[in-house]
């Protein structure tokens, strides 16, 4: 089904909502998400990233949030704050986050994606310097996310895999499908430098990499589709074939090659 492009509406009601928050309280107002991103449809919500001089609390942020009965998600009581609400019948995710927060996050790389894509419905310069250090996507930051991804693949007996493909655990093997699917999602944009989006619009994502396993994204939705535990560890592996040497890339090349022979029966 084609889906109507709504960007310019909802750009247009985040600015309105943007210019309308407190500023005293806020310094920086990032729009993230589809809308930033020019893809937003008629399923499409509202994400902003609102950083403040100093740490709001829970209650603060409800306060400040311009969003008529706010409600919350996630954890809360933390260094964030996650409000939702409704503002001209639209839904809208705000992520309060202090300055010190926010600096902390950046330069740890949390978050990069949303932020390298954030559009500026208010600033004082911040967003601007964030994108530019997240132009670079570090060699040696690549290869430790590689690593890290695959370390799962290996330390026990490759058939132990057929444990899960028993009747009655469809959930436990569904569940280590989605592992399974993260980690080969998250070597592909690490080979590529590019900051690791969330798994939404993941085909148009993975679309203009120019390193992946062939047909990536067509292959996760089947693996799912089909309950096809064979056919993603066989992506799995061709994604770490194609990962520099490392002991945990190393390991799991030969980990998913036995295992993809006892899946094979």
């Amino acid at each position: 089904m084609m889906m109507q492009d709504r960007t310019p509406e909802l750009l247009a009601v985040a600015q309105r909502f943007a210019a309308a928050l407190p500023a005293d309280a806020v310094l920086e107002i990032a729009l993230t998400g589809s809308v930033s991103r020019g893809v937003a449809d008629e399923r499409s919500d509202i994400e902003m990233l609102v950083v403040t001089a100093d740490q709001l609390s829970h209650e603060e942020a409800f306060a400040a949030s311009g969003l008529p009965e706010p409600q919350s998600w996630g954890p809360q009581g933390g260094p964030a704050s996650r409000v939702f609400g409704y503002r001209e019948g639209v839904p809208i995710e705000q992520i309060w986050w202090s300055r010190a927060f926010a600096e902390e996050q950046v330069a740890g790389r949390a978050a990069a994606d949303a932020i390298a894509h954030g559009v500026p419905l208010r600033t004082v310069g911040l967003l601007e310097r964030w994108q530019t250090l997240l132009r670079e996507y570090p060699e040696a930051l690549a290869l430790e996310r590689i690593e890290q991804a695959a370390e799962t693949w290996g330390g026990y007996a490759p058939a132990g895999v057929l444990t899960l493909t028993r009747d009655g655990e469809r959930v436990a093997r569904v569940q280590r499908m989605v592992g399974d699917a993260e980690r080969i999602v998250r070597i592909v944009f690490a080979l590529n430098r590019t900051w690791e989006p969330t798994l939404k619009r993941l085909a148009q994502r993975l679309e203009p990499l120019p390193l992946k396993p062939d047909r990536t994204a067509e292959r996760l939705d089947a693996a799912f589709a089909q309950d096809d535990w064979l056919g993603l560890t066989e992506l799995a592996l061709e994604a770490v074939q194609l990962a520099p040497s490392g002991p945990n890339v190393d390991r799991a090349r030969a980990w998913l090659a036995a295992s993809a022979e006892a899946l094979r029966g």
